[in-house]
């Protein structure tokens, strides 16, 4: 089976769609994929429901989406660095769900591995649990949070083999592998694809089982969200 596609273009065709949920992988800018943001902008599927840690920044990731109004709702963690976002939601013309972070990864990695809900305490007695089951376990009360699996998720790894092996670098292995799980058919963008049993078994960090479809992106922008030089830095580099 051939997982490789030539462009972003070709790997979202026949599979993304009007009122979708998706997963988008990355932490902050870290490791998302842009290339394939950018086809599904292009693709103009709209009404889309959005699972990502962040909502990316003006005209930039997620941000392109929701410049278009592509995006009808977005399930994050963070959403602080996006002023389109924000005049969009505060104008009643977005909605949010609005999830702890480490209770977002676990509802990823619960939907990758087949478990339908799980309880935790995290956000009990807070709006995070209105409307949802509680129940009290050894004396502690818990709030039921339901497990993601979203029909589409597209995720950035650094390598991939041909059979759909993925490797990570640093952070960008933060999200990526659950959301990668999570999805029903998940799309990966990577810097290079090498032939299967190029890599050592013990040095994959998720199974190509995860992954349905890969494109190649060797020049991917890899911005920094916030540049921040101590003074020192600062003066050397004006001297």
């Amino acid at each position: 089976m051939n997982k490789v596609y030539p462009s972003a273009d070709a790997a979202l065709k026949g599979v993304v769609a009007d009122g979708q949920l998706l997963a988008v992988g990355g932490f902050g800018l870290c490791g998302i994929p842009e290339a394939l943001i950018a086809a599904l902008r292009d693709s103009g599927a709209k009404n889309l429901t959005v699972i990502s840690n962040n909502a990316g920044v003006d005209g930039f990731g997620l941000g392109q989406l929701l410049e278009t109004r592509q995006i009808k709702k977005m399930i994050s963690s963070y959403v602080g660095e996006n002023k389109e976002f924000e005049r969009q939601y505060l104008a009643g013309e977005l909605e949010l769900e609005f999830t702890p972070q480490g209770t977002l990864a676990e509802k990823l990695r619960a939907g990758g591995a087949g478990i339908p809900a799980f309880f935790t305490k995290t956000g009990v007695g807070t709006l995070v649990a209105e409307g949802k089951e509680t129940r009290e376990f050894d004396g502690s009360v818990y709030v039921m949070e339901r497990a993601l699996c979203p029909q589409v998720s597209l995720v950035k790894a650094w390598k991939a083999d041909e059979s759909g092996n993925l490797l990570f670098r640093r952070t960008a292995r933060n999200f990526n592998p659950a959301v990668a799980m999570a999805g029903r058919l998940t799309i990966a963008e990577v810097e290079e694809i090498v032939p299967t049993g190029t890599f050592d078994p013990d040095s994959v960090h998720l199974p190509g089982i995860y992954v349905h479809r890969l494109v190649l992106n060797k020049n991917p922008e890899k911005r920094i969200e916030k540049r921040t030089l101590n003074e020192k830095s600062t003066e050397k580099a004006g001297a």
